[in-house]
């Protein structure tokens, strides 16, 4: 019986360490807290017209077609808007389609056609991730840059280069509750050749916002606004007439995640398809009859095994 005894006791007695060394662990496992990667900032790559901080997973294809049609009211021929539809039967169409891939979850690549002769290609870059836990890091951070190429012939230009224009944008984006999440965009724009004459530069800045509403887990609200810093204003033209661009870019769209596709439908003052154009050659003013209807939709394919 002493035996029994004290064998129970020499038993007790080596697992009490195993029990407190699994308290411990349990007690650490409560304080480090589970990382957790902030998702679906947004809910595509783009916002409206602006690049947003989202990207494909890797190894999935996008195929994107977006549409802008003439501005709503045209002055002068009011009596043609019901006609014309608001801008969507009247003829003009600027068709911008693109293709990207995403080979690494940090990295998409892509080409585009955005019309008139004039192609793209671009890529994007994330290397900062919304996250909370043991490292917390409030925003998302990526890096977007693009060129594009007029093909069109044109007598005035003999170095091929002059026909390259460029835009990098610095997308800062944060999710701040289920419902709202907001993205800042500083923007340059190149242009290797501009038109001979006053004010005209070959290069132009400006300062963006974007912003999420989710309504349903369908339906969400965005929104765009830009600002063009400089050369808008004033601008002598080659043969001698004067230009100004509008420098407030706005856009207002509803956006419909139906699984398969996103559908978005908006309205701004923006006819041009390109960014570059969007963003530093804006000739649609906002008051009274710069506003024209766009949509655009995407789909994505994995191409992986």
């Amino acid at each position: 019986m002493k035996k029994i005894f004290l064998l129970s006791i020499v038993f007790l007695g080596l697992l009490s360490p195993t029990f407190a060394q699994s308290d411990s662990l349990n007690s650490i496992t409560k304080v480090i807290p589970k990382q957790k990667i902030t998702k679906n900032i947004f809910s595509t790559t783009k916002i409206i017209n602006m690049q947003s901080t989202e990207m494909g997973a890797p190894g999935f294809l996008q195929f994107m077609i977006s549409h802008h049609f003439s501005p709503i009211y045209n002055k002068g021929a009011e009596s043609q808007m019901g006609a014309q539809l608001f801008g969507l039967n009247s003829g003009v169409a600027h068709t911008y389609l693109s293709f990207d891939y995403s080979p690494l979850r940090w990295l998409n690549i892509g080409a585009a056609a955005a019309g008139s002769s004039v192609y793209e290609g671009f890529t994007k870059i994330k290397f900062l991730r919304q996250q909370s836990g043991a490292k917390n890091v409030p925003i998302s951070m990526a890096v977007f840059s693009l060129f594009n190429v007029n093909t069109a012939p044109d007598k005035t230009i003999t170095f091929t280069g002059d026909r390259f224009n460029y835009v990098n944008q610095l997308l800062i984006s944060r999710k701040f509750n289920d419902k709202l999440s907001l993205q800042l965009m500083p923007t340059a724009v190149h242009y290797n050749k501009v038109p001979y004459g006053i004010n005209n530069d070959n290069d132009i800045y400006s300062i963006g916002l974007g912003g999420k509403y989710k309504m349903t887990d369908v339906l969400s609200l965005d929104f765009e606004y830009s600002r063009q810093l400089g050369g808008y204003d004033n601008i002598l033209t080659s043969n001698g007439s004067i230009l100004n661009y509008e420098p407030n870019l706005v856009s207002l769209g509803i956006e419909i995640n139906s699984g398969g596709h996103q559908f978005h439908f908006y309205i701004g003052n923006t006819t041009s398809s390109s960014i570059i154009e969007q963003l530093s050659r804006n000739s649609n003013s906002l008051a009274g009859h710069g506003l024209a209807i766009g949509f655009t939709i995407n789909r994505s394919m994995f191409m992986g095994k």
